[in-house]
């Protein structure tokens, strides 16, 4: 969330934040809300001191044998007032905290200022591939080589479910075993394996909910949530806690399914791996002070291009504008990966700088010294990377005119094959 005094000296950025990332805050109803809150907790407490000093009186007069029935009247009328006073402070914060709730964060001045077609490309790498035959795309070569399965995923699950079979079960094994290796051993981050169901106040947390409820899979019995990504169990592993600064950066990756009912989708993209319910990721979040937070990004989005690089695989990185940016997120780097077999380029990592955002749903700070004033962290993630895009460029751009799939020279070690021929 956004510190309420934040938001009382720039209302109009505010505002602006909230029109340009397409979300729905009153937040001038909010402001008068708070001016009114205020007025109220002033009212309550001036009346408080009444009722204490009128306490006083009362205690005093049946000391001295005097009636006090006029005082013990006018103490019942004060506080049947602050009753009054204190049920509708009550409703008056609860709608401001359900305001609140919906804000969602600041972009960073940086970011463009529109939706898609403002997205900015601010970097490519590698060459686009140029083949001397007809490149098959993934969802008709990986059911030829038996390595994609997409008619028993439906049978068992429903739609938009696959499952992987030999070759492509170890391909997928030896990306995730690549990611982690990689990350911790070149990046200094720290492995750690995490519950894929968490609890609402998680989900809160990082900011999934309230917005994103209807694409999340409910277990309604027990109010938990199968997890949309690694970042919202690994993000909330500090939360409520007071951390050393001197422990700053905490830097963690972990793999791990994520489940998304992708509420509304629908044409092309649900086609073969496009948009599956259920994907495998590994992610990376970082835990730091507030004035390393940007140059983290900058190597957040490094660690995440690596992972390609290796793969040899040619994708840019774009920044999104407004429109693009996640509720909770103040600046995101996409990456997307070339696929030749269906003609696109395809995200496999997002990686945001949420600031303080994240930490202060979570009441996660930081003291930078002993008896030091307590401090907001800031929390960034990235994928490292998603699974799905990340086979069907592998699959597309490593196909021959055999119609086999070359293996990656970097996971040849991992699968123990430098080709696979169904």
């Amino acid at each position: 969330m956004l510190d309420m005094k934040f938001i009382r000296e720039h209302p109009e950025e505010v505002k602006a934040a909230v029109k340009n990332k397409g979300e729905k805050a009153d937040v001038a109803l909010m402001l008068d809300l708070d001016e009114e809150r205020r007025r109220l907790i002033q009212e309550a407490d001036e009346l408080k001191a009444e009722r204490n000093t009128v306490s006083r009186e009362i205690g005093q007069a049946r000391k001295e044998g005097r009636d006090a029935a006029e005082a013990i009247a006018r103490m019942k009328t004060v506080s049947d007032t602050i009753s009054g006073l204190d049920a509708r402070l009550k409703d008056v914060e609860q709608r401001i905290h359900d305001i609140m709730i919906r804000i969602p964060n600041m972009p960073h001045e940086s970011v463009p200022v529109g939706g898609e077609a403002e997205n900015r490309v601010v970097k490519t790498w590698g060459d686009i591939p140029e083949f001397d035959f007809t490149v098959e795309p993934h969802w008709d070569i990986g059911p030829r080589l038996n390595i994609l399965d997409f008619d028993r995923g439906a049978r068992l699950s429903g739609s938009n479910f696959v499952t992987f079979r030999g070759a492509g079960a170890a391909l997928e094994r030896a990306l995730i075993n690549l990611m982690l290796d990689l990350h911790c051993r070149e990046h200094g981050f720290t492995e750690v394996s995490v519950p894929f169901i968490v609890r609402r106040d998680m989900m809160f947390g990082t900011g999934q909910l309230p917005k994103l409820e209807e694409d999340m899979y409910h277990i309604e019995a027990d109010d938990l949530f199968l997890i949309p990504t690694a970042e919202v169990p690994v993000t909330n592993l500090h939360r409520d806690e007071m951390l050393d600064g001197d422990r700053l950066p905490l830097r963690y990756t972990a793999y791990t399914p994520c489940f998304r009912r992708e509420a509304g989708s629908y044409g092309s993209d649900t086609r073969g791996l496009m948009r599956i319910h259920q994907f495998d990721k590994v992610e990376m979040v970082k835990i730091v002070r507030p004035e390393d937070s940007w140059d983290e990004l900058e190597t957040l989005l490094n660690s995440a291009e690596k992972v390609l690089q290796l793969l040899e695989l040619p994708y840019r990185v774009l920044m999104l504008a407004t429109g693009d940016l996640s509720f909770a997120a103040a600046k995101c780097y996409d990456i997307e990966v070339w696929a030749p077999g269906i003609e696109r380029w395809l995200e496999v990592s997002s990686c945001s700088n949420f600031l303080d955002f994240q930490a202060r749903r979570m009441n996660l700070r930081f003291k930078r010294e002993r008896g030091a004033k307590p401090e907001y962290v800031h929390t960034l993630n990235g994928s490292g990377l998603a699974l799905p895009r990340t086979v069907i460029a592998i699959i597309e751009h490593y196909q021959t005119d055999e119609g086999t799939i070359v293996v990656p020279e970097v996971l040849r070690k991992y699968m123990g094959v430098e080709a696979i021929k169904g």
